[in-house]
């Protein structure tokens, strides 16, 4: 087993160096931000309170635990932190298990004395390895700022129980589903259902009389994110629920390792369909069979899409009962109102996680094309009369239109919603300038990757990822770290359109569709003289 565990660190190591720089930079980057944006007590206090008030925030922040240093850090990054330390951890699982078994290497190993178990147990190693070197690194980042030691040492520790635990779900995921593709997108949706499920429990618990602290909700418990936070790092230090993300992990990896020993290689326990035994005539294009690759996905990416729309318009009734308990919120709400509508920034702020979610369909559609290159199965289509600049379009175009439905989902559930809960009328335009703005941002995703499939194919699937992941950072926690204001502007998110108190900010628009255009032009002018390179 020690030597398919270095056979899989040697693999690795780069890219969990990486993941692990990343999220011990946050973690660094948000004690600079916050002892430079929130310096004194008061202004903690103050920004503490507004939580209260907006729901929003604490759906997509952390648990208010108090207003020193260290437990508004927590609040500020705690969830992110644990949020990449369960994508490390997921992606890790499934790529030795369930995407070794796609390539064929776990069936020649399985024929070796390593028999069918061992693999997945070193992945499992490795993952334990991974996690713990991560907590290790992020707590010696926070005690290195001049924290608090019990806090930092709780806050490494949930970094890497959580990710334990979402390698535990990882390493099931790969034994439920067939492909690597359907493995990753189940610990996908368990991860946004999980982090929305902790979000929704502390939004309807209780706020302290100084708007300082939040007792959760019971929702919380049923997430792994949420044993995280009721640790309270830098507050009470519970390191009971810390152990739970652990335990989690460690029970659902040896049900993985037991089931690996039980199925068939190459199946999962989740059947697949049977097919058509005739192909339908709408399959009769290479458009039409990107659409049938990717549908799947889109449909969840959309359903996805009426999850944010729907909260995005019913959130604000639940502001008003916390108000209604709480008069100091009701007073935080009133200053809120004068500076412009909380309706407004509600619909702005769940439509720009909208705009997120959109470009990470429209990415993985394009990457989509890298990865049928690199498999050999690219070569089939373009020995019919089709032509690689075609070729491209069909998958820039597929996921043009996965944008659209996507953002267009979004829109009608927050129509729904704001006519179920008789919303004012000028929310009806709120929701159709964000949400057309927010679509024309994940378009700009769209050509950046088409751009680096053909510039630089065998980056294509990180760089485009990474894109991504800094246009969110930049645009949305660009504050929190302590960056100017002015680098929220390379986030396409953060420069699509807006209402403010009623008037239309279309402030980056025209730079925006520039961009989609030149990088659309340029795209496929250039995928005309592009080779292909079938090898990964």
């Amino acid at each position: 087993m020690f030597a398919l565990f270095r056979q899989r660190l040697r693999r690795d190591w780069l890219q969990l160096l990486l993941w692990i720089l990343a999220t011990v930079m946050m973690a660094y980057a948000g004690f600079a931000g916050v002892t430079q944006s929130y310096g004194t007590h008061a202004d903690r206090v103050d920004v503490l309170a507004a939580v209260m008030a907006n729901p929003v925030i604490m759906m997509f922040r952390g648990l208010p635990s108090g207003a020193s240093e260290g437990a508004f850090l927590s609040f500020e990054i705690l969830p992110w932190l644990t949020m990449l330390a369960a994508l490390m951890s997921t992606f890790l699982a499934v790529r030795h298990t369930r995407g070794d078994e796609e390539a064929g290497r776990s069936e020649l190993v399985a024929a070796t004395p390593a028999g069918r178990t061992r693999p997945t147990a070193a992945a499992l190693l490795l993952g334990l390895l991974a996690d713990v070197v991560l907590g290790l690194l992020v707590a010696a980042s926070l005690i290195g700022s001049g924290l608090d030691a019990e806090g930092s040492w709780l806050t490494g520790a949930v970094t890497a129980t959580s990710g334990i635990a979402f390698l535990g779900i990882g390493l099931m995921a790969a034994q439920l589903m067939r492909t690597s593709r359907g493995a990753n997108s189940l610990t996908i949706w368990i991860l946004v259902a999980t982090f929305l499920i902790n979000g929704i429990g502390n939004v309807a618990g209780t706020p302290s009389d100084d708007l300082t602290r939040i007792d959760s909700a019971w929702p919380v418990w049923l997430s792994p994110f949420g044993w995280a936070e009721q640790a309270r790092p830098y507050d009470t230090n519970a390191w009971g629920p810390a152990l739970l993300g652990l335990a989690f992990g460690l029970v659902l990896a040896v049900i993985a390792i037991a089931l690996q020993s039980v199925r068939d290689m190459g199946e999962g326990f989740v059947p697949a369909r049977d097919g058509r035994r005739y192909a339908r005539p709408a399959l009769s294009g290479p458009q039409a069979l990107v659409w049938r690759l990717t549908s799947g996905g889109i449909i969840g990416w959309a359903i996805g899409g009426a999850l944010v729309g729907i909260l995005a318009t019913t959130l604000s009734g639940l502001a008003g009962e916390i108000s209604g308990s709480n008069p100091a919120v009701q007073e935080i709400l009133d200053k809120i109102a004068k500076a412009g509508s909380i309706d407004e920034t509600l619909i702005t702020v769940f439509f720009t996680m909208l705009g997120v979610l959109a470009a990470c369909a429209a990415v993985q559609i394009v990457v989509r094309a890298r990865q049928e290159e690199a498999h050999g199965t690219a070569e089939s289509v373009l020995a019919q009369p089709v032509g690689r600049v075609r070729w491209l379009a069909d998958y820039v175009l597929v996921a043009t239109f996965a944008v659209i439905i996507i953002c267009g989902a979004a829109m009608g559930a927050a129509y729904l919603g704001l006519m179920a809960n008789d919303g004012k009328a000028e929310l009806f335009r709120v929701v159709t300038v964000v949400g057309f703005g927010q679509m024309l941002a994940a378009c700009v995703f769209t050509v950046v990757a088409a751009l680096l499939f053909v510039l630089i194919p065998r980056a294509t699937i990180p760089l485009a990822w990474a894109v991504v992941l800094l246009a969110t950072v930049f645009g949305m926690f660009g504050p929190l770290f302590g960056l100017p204001e002015w680098t929220t502007k390379f986030s396409p998110f953060a420069v699509a359109p807006i209402v403010s108190n009623g008037d239309v900010d279309v402030r980056g628009v025209w730079w925006l569709v520039l961009a989609v255009a030149v990088g659309a032009v340029a795209s496929l002018s250039l995928m005309r003289r592009r080779e292909l390179h079938p090898v990964g």
